[in-house]
């Protein structure tokens, strides 16, 4: 398990420095449980749904493809199928995917996903119903991968409409590159950049545009390897899960008022800590507002604020989860700090390889395992 965790995520096997609470009883947020709306999925890595079309949830699938699930069926035929472009080995795959904030007039949606080259590519699609146009495709950004590890994977649309990129360190172990603290490249940042028209354009109030020797696309730098972020569709902030080296596992936030430009920390950092060198220097980056040790986890899986209905207890609760171990934990947050962290697996039950979250049109949220199935979670009883 720990190994497969590794080869996904680039996690390494895992006493928890903000262990939570004992499980919540009845009424509480605890009262939750699992629903399953799809299995025998061939490595399952992200759901989601696309605006203006409740009918249906969008299931990536690692190996190459877009399976949808509508009307609670599994349909046979892809939505898209890149099985044929994408390298899927260790961490590479077809990894992440956005639908247009305008979906249901202009049809486009993005991939993020690893060509055969071993490089990531973020590309542009039209489609609409059940199977997309696959001869739609058009290049959107091309990011050269120094290694086979660390590739981030997510893309997601912001409040503001533009196109969020999350990107890892480029792999190896350590960042070997320096790219994390490197703003002069893409790796190892949180890209913002707008995709209405292509070629894409970079805003002009990303924090280094302008800035000699920086990437202009960089909305925030300082990631190791960003397993998954979300914005809350209530607030606007920007919740990351990012993946630790040998010790630490992180959540890290940003305020919706922010105008980037945070330094999260990694490599001087390993969430709160100093990674390298052995003494450091934290002045100037923007700590974890959760972390746990290696021990009880190895792997983060970022997740999403709740904002549905179906659960009001958990309404307002960050939620997220380990890959090794299974679990699935939230928190509330002061605004500064997570409080009130409780552990959910006395009422879910321990999960196989937990990969990612997903969310709908009505804020409720979904599980995805890697080995095949996707959950929703639902009160119980």
């Amino acid at each position: 398990m720990v190994g497969a965790a590794v080869a996904l995520l680039g996690g390494l096997a895992c006493s928890d420095s903000t262990a939570p609470g004992p499980g919540p009883g009845p009424g509480d947020p605890g009262d939750v449980a699992l629903e399953v709306l799809a299995s025998g999925l061939s490595s399952p890595v992200f759901v989601t749904d696309a605006p203006g079309d409740p009918s249906r949830l969008f299931i990536v699938e690692k190996p190459g493809r877009i399976r949808v699930l509508r009307d609670a069926t599994l349909l046979a035929t892809p939505f898209l199928d890149l099985s044929s472009i994408t390298s899927d080995g260790g961490e590479r795959g077809l990894l992440g995917l956005a639908f247009h904030p305008r979906y249901a007039t202009n049809g486009h949606f993005f991939v993020n996903h690893t060509d055969n080259a071993g490089n990531t590519r973020i590309l542009r699609f039209s489609g609409s119903g059940d199977v997309a146009d696959g001869a739609s495709l058009e290049i959107v950004l091309e990011i050269s991968q120094p290694y086979g590890n660390h590739n981030g994977g997510h893309l997601a649309f912001g409040p503001d409409g533009l196109l969020y990129i999350g990107m890892g360190d480029g792999g190896s172990a350590g960042d070997p590159d320096g790219n994390g603290q490197d703003l002069a490249t893409l790796l190892g940042s949180m890209l913002r950049i707008d995709v209405d028209a292509l070629p894409y354009s970079v805003p002009s109030d990303n924090p280094f545009v302008g800035d000699a020797g920086a990437a202009p696309e960089a909305w925030a730098y300082g990631l190791r390897n960003p397993w998954r972020f979300s914005f809350d569709r209530v607030t606007g902030d920007l919740w990351i899960g990012d993946v630790g080296q040998n010790a630490i596992e992180e959540v890290s936030f940003q305020s919706a008022s922010s105008g980037g430009g945070e330094n999260y920390g990694w490599n001087r950092l390993e969430g709160s800590r100093c990674y390298a060198p052995a003494a450091c220097d934290p002045s100037g980056t923007v700590l974890p507002v959760h972390e746990y040790e290696h021990g009880v986890g190895c792997s983060v899986t970022g997740g999403y604020v709740y904002r549905g209905s179906a659960l009001p207890a958990l309404t307002g609760r960050y939620l997220f989860a380990d890959y090794c171990q299974g679990w699935v934990r939230s928190f509330a947050f002061d605004g500064s700090a997570a409080t009130d962290a409780l552990d959910h697996s006395a009422a879910l039950g321990p999960l196989e390889s937990i990969v990612s979250f997903g969310e709908d049109a009505a804020g409720e949220l979904y599980i995805v395992s890697m080995a095949g199935t996707v959950y929703r979670l639902v009160p119980s009883g």
